[in-house]
């Protein structure tokens, strides 16, 4: 049954990278428990502009728990309260009425902040970049079933493929790692014989790229893959450990 809240959010404001920031207070009222979180934001957004005032800015476009840029802390989880889903897909019933909401923007020296909750995760891209994909000249596309993959296989390489890059692994780790989703990258290749050519260089450049960007070291205690909101699996980060490490070897030999 729909119900209205009444809420205090505790919004952080930063005009730019350079900029100190600070806490600014907001109250909002009559708040559907239907609404989505950036649904409510929409809202208090639109009464600071009648009120000749700056609205907050934060990063969205799906708006379906595809495109991983919602990304803010609420309460001081990434993503909210919620296990599985993004911040677009957190629902004002998850909070009660009168509570007090604490929305922040992640917190690594590798995202800095653009404006508001807004965070550059381009560091992300270059990692990419430096080995995500698949440069093997292969024609056109060929029939699904041309190359036999085993199930499990497929099905491991798919649930890595579903990382969203919306940063809550870095996020969530006290050293700010980006392991969870660099490893993801790399499963969603090295589990396939698509991505065995250039398996060891992939795994080497991304990692190279992903120290390059100032990403911590990974702490092992598994938060990323807690408050991942696709259930990324640890799993992926020994996979990628044993290649760097095969990859190194190699590079030695030579």
């Amino acid at each position: 049954m729909e119900k209205n809240l009444n809420l205090n959010l505790k919004v952080w404001r930063q005009k730019n990278a350079n900029d100190k920031g600070k806490f600014e207070e907001y109250k909002v009222n009559n708040i559907s428990t239907d609404m989505s979180f950036l649904e409510m934001f929409d809202v208090l957004n639109d009464r600071l502009v009648t009120e000749d005032k700056e609205p907050i800015a934060f990063d969205h476009d799906c708006r379906e728990g595809i495109c991983g840029s919602c990304s803010m802390f609420i309460n001081g989880q990434p993503h909210g309260p919620k296990q599985g889903v993004t911040t677009c897909q957190l629902h004002m019933r998850s909070f009660n009425d009168g509570d007090t909401i604490v929305v922040e923007p992640w917190r690594a020296t590798a995202f800095p902040v653009i404006k508001d909750l807004v965070v550059d995760r381009s560091a992300f891209d270059r990692i990419i970049s430096a080995g995500g994909f698949i440069s093997i000249n292969t024609g056109n596309a060929q029939d699904a079933n041309a190359i036999p993959i085993p199930k499990d296989d497929a099905d491991e390489a798919f649930a890595a493929a579903a990382c969203i890059g919306c940063g809550a692994c870095v996020a969530a780790c006290k050293n700010a790692s980006a392991m969870l989703f660099v490893s993801a990258k790399v499963s969603q290749f090295a589990l396939l014989p698509q991505g065995q050519p250039e398996r060891y260089q992939r795994v080497s450049e991304m990692v190279a790229q992903m120290d390059l960007e100032g990403f911590g070291a990974c702490t092992n205690t598994g938060a990323c893959s807690a408050e991942c909101p696709k259930g990324i699996s640890l799993t992926h980060i020994a996979r990628m450990n044993r290649d760097f490490l095969v990859a190194g070897m190699s590079t030695n030999e030579k």
